[in-house]
Order: structure tokens, then sequence, then C-alpha cells
């Protein structure tokens, strides 16, 4: 961030600023000042044709175009309460203050305007006034009629009556009252000449007379339109950013006739032409012309028939040209402002702009608070104990500081008030972070972005390292904590204000609190809030344990509550009389509640000292204050402009623009029918709400709204959560909500942009109308999206119902998802999907928000910029395999993503198979710690929690309810060994390497209890039980057991000489084996209770294998050598059976009932009797079972094993029920809970629940076990041959269409290669005895063998010529070649008919190619490359490379062969002549190395598989790199197919891709704009003297890469051809 080291930055950072200064403006809110009917052609020509191409030239530099016309839509009309004038200039006001361009137009013709009466009178002009019309008592009489005095005005000041107070059919537009309203607006209009004629007469008096100044005198001849271009011109001087357009006419005739001109001219109440207006205009238009020549547009335009005809020719000329002015100039003044183009040619909200948006954030939050400490008055003592405590706790470990109270009672005041008590109390240099989360409403944020908002300001103001941007939530809350102690350590001063945590999303289960640390370090402070009613303080509660550190805020007292009406009287330069104070005082009494004050001092500070008390009413309550509120304004604007305002910010996600707000309500035919019930539209064909009706309600709803600056523009949101509440329970009815949210839809949407829209308006039949609505593109220019759409569109196409197109135009919209995921996050999208999936239970939605989540950390890892390309073809390879199961959704979203690859302009992977892991199926929860490998896991459906121990001594506590991370229970310093959890008491047992014995509570976290030595450290035994009874713990293995009672008191054992093994513990007994054929039982307390016995035939002697215990039966099983199954009990009572297996696993199900054995591939299961067990069925699997799990009703089985998979089981038949494939790793631990299983691996760091009722519709792909030893593929990839270990002695045919083995091929010793030749189908099989095995597979049961050499040497490597005639095999010591024939259609294999002998002192070959005319290209570990030509003898050495060669290549016509190694360099090599055409040199963030190569059909491109998880293809012609894709997983196996490859990832799965590259490539185009990498090409020049030059190709890094000179991971060699970057 450029300003990292500023010291405003520094003083937003640590809040040491009173007032957060406004983010730049992204806003141009230009005001027109007109009169109504002057200028109404030039306005309407505006609004048809100027306006949409601003708009659209602003969009297109990220900025929103408004523009406020307050006389569009109304004939020349007055409302009564003659507040416009005040209106028009605050909205002047407001556009100024707003706007980043231009600000006010200005439309000037031949009318001066309106010269109206002035609402307000100062008290001492206003006498003044009246003492110059001594002589005129009936005038004097006239004046004090209509302007009362209003005392409660500091000062006293004179208020105009509203017209109705007199003529109260003024504003009575119903057809039925017509007279008398034409009556009343004939009555005031000559009422008000008078009053004029009066205040005039009476100024010029004063003025001669020396009492009043020329401006005071103005303030009675002055009109509305001169005021606004004095506020909007000459004001502070802001012409610079304004445009003057005048139109004169200038052969107007007098003898026309004011009747014939009144249009256009001001003409007096009785029809003649106002000369005083005509000489007020004329003076304007001077002073104009003097002031402003630089934006003065000056027109001259003869009327036709007394007015402006766009028809007419020379009418439309001059109309056109106003809208071009207007467009270009327009356009000037907004680059001027805002800049180059291209500076605002990029995304709003990009994480690249993560730190700015979060110093963005701290400085609103902090502006907030600054206001909200303003009026708060009184709570001194609750404020004293709070501090009190805070600096009680600052050199000590603490809790939190909890402050609630009911909603309303100004718990975010009191903070913000404590926050500036604190800044006192504590040092200056305290670094404080403040998040109001209830200011923000009706956004609710996700605990993930708070706290990593907080992360980054603190790390920024401590000089700490900040977050790293790939974290996930575990990752993200122990940074926190993490931080929190460096912070104290440091010894700086550090508070975290966090207000409304009951207002935290739901994401992550927020709400109970896990993320919250209860223990504070020092130096450390954390407030909180929250209403005592939320779940949020129940959980803090149960968190804390302790009420110590909780505050309530109580009800105001009746001297708090007349303190604060005093105050906030007195800020406004209001009071009250004394009888209106009463009122209300009395009404905030029955409360105390803060809010209700607010709220009545709101309606309070209006009311004039005239309002007799009587006609006061004031609500008991805050809801009936707001629903007095919401009356009173229905009564004065219309309940369907109230409601349908109101109702739209309340429906809107984020709040809503202001030019937003007025085009959705032009779109509500309520809304519209309401304005005009008694009057018809100026234009019929054109119906909008008009402005100035908004503004009006905006003047009067300033108290309830507040102006919230997101993106640098303004939203409308409400000034409390109450206010919010009350008017979604006053209008939006369920079809009122249904309703408006289609209008939000169809608005975000852009369906009527363009378009008319049906009106039904009183009087009239069926309208079709332009509303104009502006479009709604998806993007408004490259790279520019529309943020407001992506917001809102979602959210109200779900609530409005319309899923059908919810589903086509976002979920099933891959340009939709793709726009979204690039501006707000992919986190911002698989929240919208969740949303959706909750609300249509559409199993589609699911499956691709799910999509996205196994996308999200290759995104997060991008900031988001991952290419459009790479999001589809990863799309592709999540989702095609179910295009065919998910019709409606899936399946057109994988038609847009491949027909958009197929016409991309740039090289692209296409996929043609889903090999990446795809939705669905039965996972649907990973448990992923941010520890180290998983040791141990218990599990109990009582508490529903799950606990694990890892390999680095952290225990975790998981929920199995909503499987969050509920504890991270830190304390051991080793791996752990055993965990357990008594369900009884809700705590925890764990044991680790390091000799600790730890018990836990599973409520708080904290540790109950400790034990050291509880196993010997130096030699920790690889099995150890744990078991705890009622009274006693006891640790034990085969040769040792401890005990200690429960308090953790050691009860020493009594030692004895011969030696015993611990068969196991029942209750308080251990049952051990002494001398094999003795059994002793005893009490480690209770010495009496102990027993020895002697075992009895069949079986006297008892060498143990395995044991387990039955608690419930009171025995203990054991398997002998001797191939016996012993019982014996707790009162030495012994039985002995036959038992031929020893089982690696053993075990019995939970009511002791079936004994599970597992020895090998078999698992089997036996009915525990009496005396012996027998067995019922025998589970066969692919490899050795790791362990099982029996259901609590008997009926199911599910197993793990080596091969990686989860299988269930019917225990009524044996039938294999499902196979779940998606561990990765050997399943080492399986449990059931409920309808889930859940397995785990000691080779792994997550934990796996499955849904044993998935849809199987959904099943993803089966795949080979993930790191097979050694694999091969054919070339279509139906079937896949693999050694799934070194030490295997078969190999396994993989049929990928079926998903399933489908042959196991046994060898006589270990594989340590494979090799396929794929057009003759031979499987080729080198062992480490030296034997050679082909395999035709076309001929099960035949099997060819090349005999090891003499020297018996174990076979390296293994190749195939590309026409597969012959073979080369690579041993220790030597490399032969063999032919490869056919007799009778019979494989055979003849020769060696070469050998080339290595050196004894040749490192191993490592990789081979065989090449045509019997050449051998080769490379060893060391890195030497060589050449051997089998025909001639003769041989080569070439370019060495750095490292281990693992792949050697060559190409399918035999023009050239690629070399690559475990460094960074692959070289590609010309054969004939045999020449270096190109080093290809890529670093990447990760890993290094090509493990595989194939070259395309034509041998135009190469692709490469990499250790990165990337596949590559560059060009052969030009070595330049085309295209990077990430796939999560190294490709170690790739053949040509068509028009790109089969590979095979470590993973396991088959990889179809087809390759396009466009004829022409853009010159700037950069394959790694999207990829943390650089690469640089080195090829030779091929000139007319054959000679070779070196050209070098670098390509840097795009925006978001990295520095490699700074990676410590990323080596630099010496090189003979090249320096690495």
């Amino acid at each position: 961030m450029a300003a990292a080291g500023d010291v405003e930055l520094q003083d937003i950072l640590m809040r040491r600023c009173d007032e957060a200064q406004r983010t730049k403006s992204n806003m141009i809110r230009v005001f027109i000042s007109s009169t109504f009917t002057d200028m109404s052609s030039e306005r309407k020509v505006l609004l048809d044709k100027a306006y949409p191409e601003v708009l659209s030239f602003c969009r297109s530099l990220g900025l929103v175009f408004e523009v406020v016309d307050l006389r569009w839509g109304f004939r020349n009309t007055s409302f009564g309460d003659h507040e416009d004038w005040e209106i028009s200039l605050q909205e002047i006001r407001t556009c100024q203050r707003v706007s980043a361009g231009p600000a006010f137009v200005g439309l000037l013709g031949n009318r001066y305007g309106s010269r109206v009466l002035p609402r307000l009178v100062p008290e001492k002009q206003f006498e003044v006034l009246l003492s110059k019309l001594s002589k005129n008592p009936e005038g004097i009489k006239q004046l004090q009629r209509w302007y009362l005095k209003d005392n409660n005005a500091v000062p006293p000041t004179y208020v105009l009556q509203p017209i109705t107070a007199h003529f109260p059919h003024f504003c009575d537009l119903r057809p039925e009252d017509k007279q008398l309203h034409d009556n009343s607006v004939l009555s005031w209009r000559f009422t008000e000449m008078q009053l004029l004629q009066l205040l005039r007469s009476a100024a010029a008096d004063s003025k001669a007379d020396g009492d009043n100044t020329s401006e005071d005198t103005r303030l009675f001849y002055t009109s509305v339109t001169e005021k606004e271009f004095e506020d909007g011109l000459w004001k502070d001087d802001t012409k610079v950013l304004s445009l003057v357009f005048v139109r004169e006419i200038p052969r107007q005739k007098i003898r026309d006739g004011p009747k014939r001109f009144a249009k256009f001219m001001d003409v007096t109440f009785d029809g003649l032409l106002d000369a005083e207006a005509l000489d007020l205009l004329n003076k304007l238009k001077s002073r104009v012309y003097d002031t402003c020549q630089k934006i003065l547009n000056l027109h001259c335009v003869e009327l036709n028939k007394g007015s402006i005809e766009p028809k007419h020719k020379e009418h439309a000329q001059y109309l056109d040209s106003i809208c071009q002015q207007f467009v270009s100039q327009m356009k000037d003044r907004i680059k001027a402002v805002v800049g180059p183009l291209e500076e605002r040619r990029t995304i709003r909200g990009r994480i690249e702009d993560e730190d700015d948006r979060m110093v963005e954030e701290a400085r609103q939050h902090a502006a907030m608070s600054a206001d909200q400490s303003k009026g708060v008055l009184g709570r001194e003592g609750l404020l004293g104990k709070i501090c009190l405590t805070m600096w009680e706790s600052t050199t000590v470990r603490h809790g939190p500081v909890v402050v609630h109270g009911d909603a309303g009672m100004g718990k975010t005041a009191l903070l913000c008030k404590l926050i500036q008590e604190m800044q006192c109390l504590l040092e200056s240099r305290v670094v404080l972070v403040i998040r109001l989360l209830a200011a923000c409403h009706p956004r609710r944020f996700n605990v993930d972005h708070i706290l990593r908002s907080i992360c980054l300001q603190v790390c920024l103001a401590c000089s700490l390292a900040p977050p790293p941007p790939l974290m996930d939530h575990l990752e993200l809350l122990r940074f926190f904590k993490n931080m929190l102690e460096d912070v104290s350590q440091q010894g700086n001063t550090l508070l975290i204000v966090l207000d409304s945590l009951d207002q935290l999303s739901d994401q992550h289960h927020a709400h109970k609190l896990r993320w919250l640390t209860a223990d504070v370090p020092p130096n450390v402070h954390l407030l909180v809030s929250m209403d005592t009613s939320s779940e949020a303080f129940a959980n803090m509660r149960l968190k804390l344990g302790t009420l110590q550190g909780f505050f309530e805020v109580e009800c105001l007292s009746h001297e708090e509550g007349e303190l604060i009406v005093e105050s906030y009287l007195r800020e406004c330069q209001r009071t009250l009389t004394a009888e209106q104070k009463d009122v209300v005082l009395r009404s905030f009494g029955s409360t105390g509640c803060p809010l209700h004050l607010k709220l009545i001092l709101s309606a309070a500070k209006r009311w004039t000292s005239f309002v007799p008390p009587t006609v006061l009413l004031l609500g008991a309550s805050t809801q009936e204050v707001m629903s007095q509120t919401l009356l009173r304004l229905e009564e004065k604007h219309g309940k369907e402009l109230v409601g349908g305002a109101l109702g739209y910010i309340a429906l809107a996600r984020g709040g809503l623009l202001e030019v937003e707000l007025r085009d959705v309500m032009s779109l509500d035919d309520d809304v519209i029918s309401e304005v005009y019930r008694h009057t018809l539209p100026p234009t019929p064909s054109l119906i909008r709400l008009p402005p100035l009706l908004w503004a009006r309600l905006r003047w009067d709803l300033q108290d309830q709204l507040e102006e919230r600056w997101t993106d640098g523009v303004i939203v409308l949101t409400f000034s409390s959560r109450r206010v919010s509440e009350a008017v979604s329970a006053r209008y939006l009815t369920s079809e009122r909500r249904g309703r408006s949210h289609r209008i939000l839809a169809e608005y975000f949407s852009g369906r009527w942009s363009g378009k008319l829209k049906p009106a039904s308006l009183p009087g009239l039949t069926l309208l079709l109308s332009d509303r104009k609505a502006p479009p709604q593109p998806l993007w408004f220019a490259p790279g520019l999206a529309n943020i407001r759409k992506l917001q809102e569109l979602t959210y109200h196409l779900l609530h409005a119902g319309l899923w059908e197109e919810l589903k086509q135009e976002v979920i099933g919209n891959a340009e939709w998802l793709y726009c979204q995921t690039r501006v707000l996050g992919v986190s911002s999208v698989i929240s919208d999907l969740d949303w959706c999936f909750q609300y249509m239970n559409c199993s589609e939605t699911r499956l691709i928000r799910d999509a996205l989540v196994l996308m999200k950390p290759s995104l997060d890892f991008l900031h988001s910029h991952m290419d459009k390309s790479l999001f589809y073809s990863e799309l592709l390879a999540r989702l095609s395999s179910l295009s065919a199961s998910c019709p409606a959704v899936i399946g057109p979203l994988c038609s847009q993503c491949n027909n958009w690859l197929q016409t991309c302009p740039e090289p692209v992977l296409i996929p043609k198979n889903s090999f990446l892991q795809q939705p669905g199926g039965a996972l649907q929860h990973i448990l992923s710690a941010p520890h180290g490998g998983l040791v141990c896991v218990d599990v109990s459906t009582v508490v529903q929690l799950l606990v694990s121990g890892s390999d680095d001594g952290v225990v975790m506590v998981w929920s199995l309810m909503d499987h969050q991370l509920v504890h991270t229970l830190l304390g051991h310093t080793a791996s752990l060994l055993s965990v357990k959890i008594n369900e009884n008491s809700a705590h925890c047992l764990s044991l680790a390497v390091d000799g600790s014995l730890r018990r836990w509570s599973l409520t708080s976290g904290q540790q109950l209890l400790c034990i050291y030595e509880a196993v010997p450290v130096d030699s920790v035994p690889r099995a150890v039980h744990l078991v705890e009874s009622d009274q006693l713990l006891f640790v034990y293995t085969w040769t040792q057991v401890k005990v200690w009672s429960l308090d953790g008191t050691e009860i020493h054992l009594s030692s004895r000489k011969e030696s015993s093994v611990i068969l196991g513990v029942l209750e308080d007994s251990v049952v051990s084996l002494c001398d094999s054929s003795r059994v002793r039982i005893y009490h480690p307390v209770n010495r009496n209770q102990s027993m020895e016995v002697q075992l009895e035939e069949p079986a006297r002697i008892l060498n143990p294998v395995s044991a387990v215990t039955l608690p419930k039966r009171g025995k203990v099983l054991v398997v002998s050598e001797e191939g016996f199954i012993h019982q014996i009990s707790m009162m030495g009572e012994q039985t002995a059976a036959e038992f031929p297996l020893h089982p690696s696993l053993f075990t019995v199900t939970e009511d002791e009932t079936i004994l599970l054995a597992g020895s090998e591939r078999t698992l089997s299961l036996f009915n525990i009797n009496t005396d012996s067990v027998d067995g019922f069925l025998d589970l066969q699997h692919e490899d050795i079972v790791l362990s099982a799990c029996v259901s609590a009703d008997n009926k199911h089985l599910v197993s793990g094993a080596a091969d990686q998979l989860v299988r269930t089981w019917s225990l009524t038949t044996g039938a294999l029920l499902d196979s779940l494939c998606g561990s990765n790793a050997p399943v080492t631990l399986v449990f059931f809970y409920h309808h889930f299983v859940i397995s785990a691996s000691t080779a792994a760091a997550s934990i796996h629940m499955w849904n044993r009722k998935y849809d199987t519709c959904h099943k993803p792909t089966a795949h080979i076990p993930a790191g097979s030893t050694h694999v091969a593929i054919t070339k279509d990839g139906d079937q896949v041959f693999y050694v799934r270990h070194q030490s295997q002695r078969e190999v396994v045919s993989w049929n990928s269409l079926t998903g399933s083995p489908s042959e196991h091929l046994p060898v006589s010793a270990e594989v340590s290669c494979l090799e396929l030749a794929k057009h003759k189908s031979l499987l080729i099989c080198g062992l480490t005895s030296g034997t050679v095995l082909i395999y035709p597979l076309t001929l099960p049961q035949e099997t060819l063998c090349i005999p090891p050499p003499e020297s018996r040497s174990r076979v390296l490597c293994l190749a195939v010529s590309s026409q597969e005639k012959h073979l080369a095999v690579a041993y220790e010591d030597s490399v032969c070649l063999f032919e490869v024939t056919t007799r009778d259609s019979f494989p055979t294999v003849e020769g060696p008919l070469g050998r080339t002998t290595l050196s004894l002192l040749h490192a191993p070959l490592s990789s081979m190619a065989l090449l045509p005319e019997r050449r051998l290209l080769y490379g060893t570990s060391c890195g030497a490359v060589k050449l051997h030509d089998f025909g001639s003898g003769g041989g080569s050495d070439l370019q060495p490379h750095r490292s281990r060669i693992t792949c050697v290549t060559a190409s399918n016509w035999g023009a050239h062969a690629l070399v690559g190694s475990e460094d960074a360099v692959q070289r590609l090599w010309a054969l004939d002549p045999l020449v270096l055409d190109h080093t290809m040199e890529y670093k990447g963030l990760f890993f290094e190395g090509v493990l595989c190569a194939a070259f395309s059909d034509s041998d135009q491109f190469v692709f490469t598989g990499s250790q990165d998880r990337t596949i590559k293809v560059w060009d052969t012609t030009s070595g330049k790199l085309l295209c990077v894709q990430f796939i999560y997983s190294p490709v170690v196996r790739m053949v040509t197919f068509r028009n790109g490859f089969v590979a095979l990832s470590q993973l396991g799965s088959i990889i179809r891709e087809t390759f396009r590259c466009p004829d022409q490539i853009r010159p700037d185009y950069n394959p790694l704009r999207s990829v943390k990498a650089q690469y640089r090409v080195t090829s030779r020049e091929k000139n007319r003297d054959g000679q070779q030059t070196c050209v070098s190709d670098l390509r840097d890094f795009n925006p978001a890469q990295f520095n490699l000179n700074v990676m410590s991971m990323l080596r630099t060699k010496p090189s003979p051809t090249c320096v690495l970057l």
C-alpha cells in the first residue's frame, strides 16, 4: 500500500484522528436548474438522449451518474408547505458534496421563474417590516395571519403557515372537489401577490431607512431559479464544475401578446407581462454572461407557433446541439477530474486492494464512532466501572469485557463514549480497532471478514507480518490469537472494540463465539457488546463461566433523559415550551430507552411553539413512536410512496443508491398510480416518479435514514435496526414483500431497459410507457463489472420466487459465476449459492456451490485473479461428468464453458472428463486442521463431539452437529498417542509422546488435570491403551501399566519379579499374563480382590498376538500364536477355542456381540458366545484391511483399507453396499455417526464425513489409489495398470469405465517399472530381480519373459520405440535392445540385438527413450544426458542438467526429444541433425521438475506434467510457453491422444484434454497472467550459415506474482547457457 508509512495512515490505523475523511467519490451527481415550463423541451431531450450517453460513459469509468431535476414530472404546481425552495438548495449542496465532477447545470430561458414567499423570516427582520406598515393595519393583520412567531427556534423566527391552513382545498385534487380546489388556488395566488407586495413595500422602506441590507431586501424579489444559480454557480466559486445553457428568442414581439408566450415568459396575476421579472431576468443573464464565459452555451431560437417543436427542423437541430454540447462538455469535465480512463478501468473490490479497503473500513468505523459518542450523556457510573475493570486488567491475563442490554438501550453509543475515555486513560500510543457491526445493517458481516480486517489493521499499526492471503477459518483463528500474543509481548496497548456481536452472519456458527478468545493476554483489551436476549449472550456466559466482566446497560433515569433533551435541542438550535417538554419526558419515562427518546426528539425538534400540547401524540414505546412517524409521513406524502420507498430500502441487501431508488419506484405501478391518481403525467409515453416527490420525502426522513459510503458511492440505509424492523412490520406483508423483490429483480436484471412497461392509470386504458430504466449489463467495460447487480440480483430473484430466472441468469450462467468470483470473491458466490440451496432445495445448485468450494483454495491463492479460460476449464473438469444426470442447470453451464473454450482467442486446454475432485457423492464434510498429521481420533454420539490428536501435540475438539472446530487444546509438546472421550462427565483425556496425560473440559476447553511421565519418554511403545473407570485412570501397554486416582495421585503397584503381559483392564482390575501360562487379575487399590489362575487345556500356553476387552461382559478376548482364542473373565474363568487367524485388526462391536478380526485382505466377523466365537461372515477387500466398525443396530459395517477406499457392507447379506473413493490415504480409522460414516488416516491431516444416504446419481468417478508406485495407461485411458506399493507383487489392471479392478497379474518379484506398448497391447513389467515380464493384453493367459542378465541387476527403466518394433531395457550395469515381433499372431521378443555397458562409476540411469534408427537417448540421476547408437555402437554426451533426469520423451515423428529434470530446466533437442533447439526454464512458487511429457499428434506442441501440479503446453517451433493449467496434483504419466493427451495424476485420476491453439496469438499474450511463476526460453537462431545464436524470451510476473529472488525455496544455480531468475 502506497501510503503505508504516512502519518495520516498511522493515525487512522491507531484511531488518533477525530474525523475520518470521506472516501474518494465515484459519483457524478448533477442538479438541473430551470423553470417548470420554459425549458421543458430541453429537459425532455436531455433525458431521452444525453443522460443515457453520459451514464454509459460514467459507467465505463466505474462512476455512478445521477441527475436531480426537481422540475421534471410536474406542471407548475405547489405542495402548499413552502419547503420546495429549501429542498432545492439542499439538493444542490448534496450534489456539490458528493459529486466527483460536475454538480450543477443551469438551463436559462425567457422566464425569470417563481418568486415565492420565504417560509422563514428572522424575528428582528420581520418586526422591522411590520413597523414599516404601521399605516396599513390591514396589511399588518394579513401578515400576522399568515406568519406566526415560533419561539422554539433559536433565535425566534416567523414561520409562513401552510396554504391549507386557510385554503383547505388547495392540495385537494379529487375530481369531485375540482371547483373548490380551483377557488383555493385563485385565492392563494391573490393572497400570495398581496403578501409579496406588502413585504416588498416594507423591505423597500426598511432599506431606505437603513434598517435592512440589500441582501435582506432581495429575499422578497429573487426567484427560486436565481437562488439556485447563486448556490450552484457563484457560491464558493463552484462554476468550474458547472455548465450553463442560455436560450434567447431574439425576434419575439410584444404585440404577439403575453397569452401566446405565457409558457415562455413571466406574467402577472392579471395576465400581463411581468416587467419587473423581465428586468431581473436580464440582470441575471448579464451576470451569467460576465462570469460564466467558459461554461456558457448560448443559443438563439425562433419559436414556432409559440412553442419549441422537436419535429421542426431548426428546433430539432437546436435540441441536438444542446445534447451534443451537454455530452461532450460533461465528458471533458469528468475526464479532467477523474483522470485518465485507464486509471479507473479496474475492478473495485479485488483482493489486491485489501489493505486500502481495510484502511477505508477503519476510517468509516472511526467516523461512526466519533459521531455516536457526541450525543452520549450520563452513564458516568457505568463508564467508570468499565474503565476501572479494564485498567486493572492491563498487566494480567483476563477475559473480554462484555457490555449487554436490551435493544435500543444505547450500547453502541456507550461503547463509542468508552473508547474516548479509554484513550485518555491508556497511553497515547494505544492501537484502537473499532468495528460497529450494528451500524452497518442490513449487512451482516461474516466472522472471517471481521477477523481478517482486524488482523490487517493491527499488523499494519504494530509493524507485524500481515496474514497471508490463503487462510481458511481455522488458520485465521490461530493467526488472530497468535497476533494478540505478539502485540502483548511488544508492550503495545491494543484495544479491540466489537459492537453487536449478535449481528454477525451465521457463517461458521459465529454466534456460538468459538472464535472469540476467552484468555486475553496483558496489554490487550477486548470489549464486546450484544443484546441480553441474544444467542450470542447465552453462549458468552457459557464460554466465560462467570459474570465477572459483564456490564448491563440499563434504562436512563429521568434526570439523564432531561439532560439529553436539553443537549439535543441546543445542538439543533431549537427549544420546547414547558408543556411540550413535559409531554416528551412523560412519554420517555415509560421506557427509559435512549432509542425511544431519540425518536421522540426527532419529531419534537419540528414542533413550533404555537402548536398546543393537546394535539401532540407521542407513543409510549419505540414501536408506537415509529408507527406515528410513519403515519404522519403517509398523510403528507402518500402511503404507497412512503411504503414503497422505505420498503425497497429495507429489502435491499446493502441499501440502495438514491438513483436506484427513484428508478425502482418508477417501475412500481402502485406508486405511479398514487402519484398520478388525480392528474395525468406530462408525457404519457414516458412515466417516472417525479424527483421532487422523493426529494420532499427524503427531506422529512433525515433522522430515519443515513448515508453510507461503499466503494466510493453513497447508499441509503436506516439509521437504526429498529427503524428497519418497524418499516418491515408495517409495509412488507408477504404479498408486498414478494412483489417488491420482483420489481427489484426486474430492475437489476435490466428487464425494462429500452422497453415499454404497461401502466394502468385512473381514467386511462392500459398504457405502454417508457420508465427510463437503465440497462444492467454484467460488465460496463472490460475489467469493470456491474457491482450493484452482482450484489443484489441473486438475492431478489431468490426471494421473489423467480427461481427459473435465477437458475438461468445466475446459478447456471458461467459468465456470472466468473464475474462475481473475480469482483466480489469466490466466498461471495458460495454464500449466495448457499442461500439459494436452502430456499430452493435444488441439488444442482448445491453441486455448483460445492464445485466452487473445491476451487476456492486456488482462487484465494490467485487473489481471485484466475483467468476466464482457467476458470471455465476447472468448472468443466469438476462438473462435466454430471452434465447428463443434471440437465437443468449443470448441463447448460458445462455447454457454456465448453462453447466459450472452443472459441477462445488464446491457447487453451479443454477438459473432456471430470478429472478433478467433483462435487456431490457421499463426501459431505472435510474437517481440516491447521496443525500436523492426524494420529488418533475418538468419537462420541452421546455428546456429539469428535476429538482428534495430531503429531505436533495439538488436541482438537469438533462438533459433529455443525462440523465446526469447538476447541484447540494446547499443552502437549509431542505427538499424541491416544485420546478418549468420557461421555458421562463431558471431558476427554489425551496422552502424548512427551509422557503427559491431560484431562480437558469439553465445555470450556480448559485443562483440568495434567499427569507427567504417564509413559516413558525415551521408549514410547507403539500401542498404548487409555482407560478411565469411575475411580481410576489406567495407561497400559503389553509390558507396563500405570494407575492414578481421578485427582491425579499415582497408585504404585507392587513389583513382581516374573515378566508379565498386560492383556487389559476390566472395571478397576488389571488382567495380565505371567510366564505364558498363568493369568493374574488384581485390583490396584484393594489387593484382596487379586487372584491368579492357571491356563487349562487345550491351550495351556498363551503367547498373545492381539487382545480386546469386553467391559460389559467382564471379559478379555486374547488371540494366541498357538492358534487359539481365549476368553478370560474377571472371576478368573477361562475358555479357549481354535482360532486360525493372526489378526492385525482386532475389535468388538459396541454391544460386544460381534468380534471383528482383520487379517491381510480379509475381514472376518464372529458371533461372541459364552465359551467360543463362531465365524459367520468373511468380507474380502482389494488391499489390507486397516479399520472397521459396526453400526449400533448391527445391520451395517464400514471398513477402511490400504487401497484408500471406505466400504460399507450389509451384515445381513454380506453384500458390498458401496465403495467410497476420495480419502486419498490409507483409511486407518472409521466410525458410524447417525447416517454418516467418519473416516480418518494417520497419513493425512483431515477427517472425512460421508453421508450414507447420498444421491448415487452424483457419485464421483472411482479411480486407482493415490500415490501408486508404478503406473501405465492405455492411449484412450480406458485401462490403467498400477502397482499399489513397492513391496506388492502384483500388477492391478483397472477398468476406468467401470471404476473397478478388472484383473490382478501376479509377478515373481517386486516391480521396479512399468511400460505399455499401446498399439501391440503389451504390458511390460521390469522387476527388481532383473526379469522382464510381458503380458499380451489380448491373450490374458499368456506371459512372455526376458530372463535377467548374468549380473542379476535390477531393471531400472523400460522404453518402447514409437513404432513399437524395439524395446530397450536398462539394468544397473547395461542397457539392452530387443526386437518385438509377431509370429503366428503371437507376440515374441528377439534379442538382445545390442548392448551398451554402463560404467560402475556411472550414475544410475533414471529415464530413457528409444529414437528412430536404434538410437537411445537417456539421462541419469546425476543429470548426465547421453545418446547411444546401437547400430554403430557410438555415442555422444549432450548438455547435462544439474539434477536428476526425470523425463526423456521422443516425439511421435522422431524429429524432437524433450529432456526434463528435477530442477527448473527442460531442453528440446532436434534429432536430425542433433542440435539443441530450446532451453526452457520455469520457476514456480512450489516444487520443481518435469515428471512426464507427450508430444501432440503433429509434434507441433509438447505437453508436460510437473511436480508443481501443473500441465504446461510448449510450442516446439519457438519453444514458447503457450498454456499453464493447475490440476491440484502432479501428473505422473502422459500419452498422446487425438488433439490432446490422456494423463494420470498422482491422485489416481485419469485426465483427458484437448488443446486448442488459434492460428494467430496476440503479441501481448502472457500465459502466466493467472499463475505465480515465470519462465525463460533460450533458443538457437537458424541463419544461413547454420550457426546458432541464443535468443532469450523472458516472461515476467503479472501484478499478482512474487519476487523469486527473495524466495529461499527457489534456488539459483549456475548453468552453461543461462542464469535462472
